[in-house]
């Protein structure tokens, strides 16, 4: 069995597993029921008082989990260690896009088209767990449970269905376009339910995606404004969605 820095660097490329950095990760992903093989800490102390503060549900599940090691070999765990000394390895859930898309929950689904930058994906999916989304599918060659991605949801991967579609967005769902040429969201009759697909910052949208939509929905921003960030721009568009109830 290979050593444990090794068993770490090995995680970050195999699909079967999700590499957690930083006590939030860890904190977010026990508390939706993930199943944590291994977690290794510098600091058992300063986590475990982290706990009592901030997550006293898991104060006494943490201290069965977490192996203490020395600084030297958690600095070989992950290529940056996190702030709060705590780095976990846990099984991925499975995720089918279509039972996704076919399922009931009265949620919208968010739909990123060609993520490029990981720490941006993670913060969509922070976003989406607490605005009640379905779920959250991307296209492109990227993983969205890359662990920068999971830093950047702190966890929340296990909150709610993610994905990486394999091939065409499967049918069942409206879907809704984010398109600096579309209607203005305010006046916009978002659909319940629907696929809400947002572009990068720099290329938006593909064309496929943009031709298959059923509607497409600008955010209305000052003069000058040419895009807002990407999570920001979720974040709009998913709690305006809840606000009037069609997410």
């Amino acid at each position: 069995m290979p050593g444990r820095p090794a068993r770490y660097q090995n995680a970050r490329l195999d699909p079967a597993l999700a590499v957690l950095e930083g006590f939030h990760a860890l904190k977010h992903a026990l508390r939706f029921g993930a199943e944590v093989v291994e977690a290794a800490s510098a600091d058992l102390a300063a986590i475990l008082a982290l706990a009592d503060v901030l997550a006293p549900d898991l104060a006494l599940l943490l201290p069965r989990l977490l192996d203490e090691v020395g600084e030297e070999e958690f600095a070989r765990l992950t290529p940056s260690a996190p702030p709060t000394p705590v780095v976990a390895l846990a099984r991925r859930p499975a995720a089918d896009p279509d039972a996704l898309l076919a399922g009931p929950h009265p949620g919208a689904v968010v739909l990123l088209d060609h993520p490029n930058h990981l720490g941006n994906l993670g913060a969509v999916i922070r976003v989406a767990a607490a605005a009640g989304a379905a779920g959250v599918l991307t296209t492109g060659e990227r993983d969205p449970w890359h662990p920068t991605a999971l830093r950047g949801s702190a966890g929340l991967h296990f909150a709610l269905p993610v994905a990486r579609l394999p091939g065409p967005l499967p049918g069942g769902r409206p879907l809704v376009a984010l398109d600096p040429k579309g209607i203005s969201l305010w006046e916009a009759d978002l659909p319940p339910r629907a696929v809400l697909a947002f572009g990068g910052e720099r290329r938006g949208l593909g064309p496929a995606i943009l031709a298959a939509a059923d509607l497409r929905v600008a955010i209305p921003m000052e003069a000058g404004v040419s895009s807002l960030n990407l999570a920001t721009a979720v974040a709009v568009v998913l709690f305006e969605a809840r606000r009037r109830g069609g997410a």
